[in-house]
């Protein structure tokens, strides 16, 4: 079923799934700018499909999805929106699948998935996560980020023949 006229504003108050940071690896923390944000503003969107699953209380957006909350942006091949419906819809995370980006500013971050939890704050991305930041790039199995606390934590990818989790980067030098 396609989404409904009265729903369309529920949809457009959401934006990426919260898993908890878990494990012992090594992990890189920084202050990203993707911290500063308004996670109560609008949400605008834009996809190919929307669906409405009103039993499973979820909205599925298909296709070239784009998710714009004040400066930061969602891209992904699929999202799953999910929602409770107490006196009100009221989102509860947003679930990017597929070629994710999201960018604010001159950052940007790219993974397999992506995680918006509305409840927690946090935004977290798994799968080949390779955050750029003004010029450094850093390389990761999982960055999660705490819009609340300004912080964000990097968990490396395992290495081969089983090598310890690590994170892998570059900086780049200021220059004189």
């Amino acid at each position: 079923m396609l989404l409904s006229k009265a729903l369309l504003p529920f949809v457009c108050s959401t934006v990426i799934l919260g898993a908890a940071f878990a494990g012992s690896s090594q992990a890189q923390e920084n202050n990203s700018g993707l911290n500063n944000h308004n996670s109560n503003a609008p949400v605008d969107y834009a996809a190919d499909r929307i669906e409405l699953q009103d039993k499973e209380n979820r909205v599925l957006l298909s296709g070239n999805v784009d998710i714009k909350q004040n400066a930061l942006r969602m891209k992904a091949d699929r999202t799953v929106v999910l929602y409770k419906n107490d006196n009100g819809i009221k989102i509860l995370r947003l679930d990017a699948i597929n070629n994710v980006q999201v960018t604010r500013g001159d950052e940007s971050a790219t993974a397999n998935l992506g995680t918006y939890d509305f409840s927690k704050r946090t935004i977290t991305l798994v799968g080949n996560v390779v955050l750029y930041r003004n010029g450094d790039i850093s390389r990761g199995d999982r960055l999660v980020i705490d819009l609340d606390a300004h912080h964000s934590a990097f968990v490396g990818s395992a290495g081969p023949n089983g090598a310890p989790p690590r994170v892998t980067g570059t900086f780049s030098v200021a220059k004189k």
